[in-house]
């Protein structure tokens, strides 16, 4: 009950003559404050790193989960993959090397031929080296029918080697109202590299990016 009368009767223009108990009160009251102040902007703070920590770990763990699943499956991917270069080495190596490509050339003219088209245009052009192959485009103009044309594509899948041609710009239109064809464009034709050159392709390839063609089907006896 004092504690409250000297509350009651204190004179605000005099705060030097208040009682000692209630100086001691307030200065207690105004610690306490400054005290919670700073506990609650320091938990405001810590519970801000903690959701930042919490969402890190979480995150950290996905990853942890993903990259252990590819270590699992590690020793079997790297075994698929291994037999995928055999697989691609295998196939390349039915394409036609250097020596061969041109008896090919003249093994497609001479399909053409055998299946009763006009050859006005067979040019091969400069070929160009890839990592494992090299394209050889040709400049090709031939008149025929249908039905020879389709003898032509026939008799190419039927070749000994493998033989790989795809079309660039070509077109096929009626030459008159005979029910002739023509059919004009470049097709691209491929071999395979040896070691050496395999090398300097990539060497060179390594400088500038390129793509690999769209094949399309072959055929071997």
């Amino acid at each position: 009950m004092k504690f409250l009368q000297e509350l009651q009767s204190l004179d605000r223009n005099n705060i030097g003559g208040w009682p000692t108990s209630v100086k001691t009160f307030f200065t207690g009251l105004v610690l306490a404050v400054i005290v919670f102040l700073g506990w609650y902007l320091f938990i405001s703070d810590q519970q801000d790193q903690l959701q930042a920590a919490v969402a890190k770990e979480d995150q950290l763990k996905k990853e942890f989960s993903e990259k252990q699943a590819k270590s699992v499956n590690l020793e079997a991917l790297q075994q698929q993959l291994d037999e995928m270069q055999d697989m691609l080495r295998q196939l390349l190596r039915q394409l036609p090397s250097k020596t061969e490509m041109p008896e090919l050339l003249v093994d497609v003219s001479q399909t053409a031929l055998s299946a009763g088209l006009e050859t006005e245009l067979f040019q091969p052009g400069p070929e160009t080296p890839k990592d494992f192959y090299a394209e050889k485009p040709i400049q090709l103009r031939m008149v025929g029918t249908y039905h020879q044309f389709g003898t032509f594509i026939s008799g190419v899948a039927s070749l000994p080697r493998v033989v790989i041609l795809t079309m660039h710009d070509v077109s096929l239109t009626p030459k008159d109202k005979s029910g002739l064809l023509v059919l004009q464009g470049t097709v691209k034709t491929y071999r395979y590299l040896d070691e050496d050159e395999s090398a300097s392709a990539k060497a060179a390839n390594a400088k500038s990016p390129h793509g690999k063609p769209a094949a399309k089907t072959g055929g071997q006896k």
